[in-house]
């Protein structure tokens, strides 16, 4: 009787520790701890910070059960987002498709989707709009903010099917925020400040700051820039690690959270092939460590990634969230190195 009383007690603190950490939520402010009082190493923490100096980023968060353990940089500073911007717009789809405005098996064809000279064909427009939230739609037009590197890169067209084939691709994304627009007539910046920026209580957003790339003459689909601090990305973050719930309230369907950052195309198959060393698969424009990547720390876990070190980092078997920020004209943080400061960031978590 005495084993099973002791049992139940320590199950209930567990329980409690677990709920505390579901129930807490950032206010107007994000709440700090001492590191060492919640399991962290400090000298370890310190060595992290001197690191990630060293490669030169601007800011970093780390939260852990809805606190902030380390912070350094200016992270109220506004600074693009780069290609995070697409993981954002993975979840604001994901609130249209519950609302019934999105199929995700509506073709492009159906949905009146096509592109400027030359224009899409036949096959291209049987592409789907889950095919386009995989970077599977087969669709090879040139893209707005496509980098030099991936214009060179991108297959030609009609070499390959909708729906066979891994590609990151810039039009898909940008299709995607036509799409959005189209199919619940607002904008996509309007419906982010309403759907996260107020409840979520964004510390820093500017909607006038907010701004989208055009240039008919190379695609109709504009490339949607977001703008955003640091802490204000780690909210982002916080909201996916409890499945779309902030303080009671479902911003994103818990199922659709689930989705998107299920891998869909597994590390095996991405392109091109040196992407299949690792660690990530792909699921709804998320990054997801897969395969024998994904286990320890890394169970589970996905992340956004974003031009010259973006990073917006989220890891279920830890309660945590990473937000890691660089600035446009400044010394880039290489996915290697990102990687590697992340991994001392779970060494410093002694408990």
């Amino acid at each position: 009787m005495r084993r099973l009383l002791l049992v139940a007690l320590l199950a209930s603190l567990l329980l409690g520790r677990f709920a505390a950490a579901q129930d807490r939520f950032p206010g107007t402010e994000w709440e700090p701890v001492p590191p060492a009082q919640s399991g962290w190493s400090e000298p370890l923490l310190a060595d992290v910070q001197y690191w990630s100096k060293q490669i030169h980023s601007t800011a970093f968060m780390v939260v852990h059960r809805g606190a902030v353990v380390a912070e350094w940089g200016d992270t109220a500073k506004r600074t693009e987002l780069a290609s995070v911007r697409k993981s954002l717009l993975s979840a604001l789809i994901g609130i249209a498709v519950a609302e019934r405005k999105i199929s995700l098996d509506s073709t492009l064809a159906q949905l009146g989707i096509d592109d400027n000279a030359p224009s899409l064909t036949e096959a291209e427009k049987q592409a789907t709009v889950r095919m386009l939230l995989e970077a599977r739609s087969g669709v090879y037009h040139a893209a707005l903010y496509e980098t030099p590197a991936m214009a060179k890169q991108r297959p030609a067209r009609g070499s390959h099917e909708p729906g066979t084939f891994w590609y990151y691709n810039n039009w898909d994304f940008n299709a995607l925020g036509t799409i959005y627009e189209q199919a619940t007539h607002e904008n996509i910046y309007d419906a982010f400040e309403r759907d996260f920026a107020a409840p979520m209580q964004f510390q820093d957003f500017d909607r006038a700051q907010q701004r989208k790339t055009v240039n008919a003459r190379a695609s109709a689909h504009p490339a949607y820039h977001f703008y955003f601090s640091t802490r204000d990305m780690a909210r982002v973050g916080y909201l996916m690690l409890r499945d779309g719930i902030w303080k009671g309230r479902e911003i994103v369907p818990k199922a659709w959270v689930r989705r998107i950052t299920t891998v869909v195309t597994p590390v095996a198959e991405m392109n091109p092939s040196s992407l299949r060393s690792g660690p990530f698969g792909y699921g709804y424009l998320w990054w997801i460590w897969d395969g024998p990547f994904n286990t320890g720390p890394y169970r589970g876990a996905y992340t956004g990634v974003g031009a010259v070190g973006q990073f917006l980092t989220v890891l279920p078997a830890l309660d945590m969230v990473v937000a890691h920020k660089t600035r446009q004209g400044q010394a880039s943080v290489s996915r290697p190195e990102y990687l590697s400061v992340l991994d001392a960031v779970i060494a410093a978590k002694c408990k």
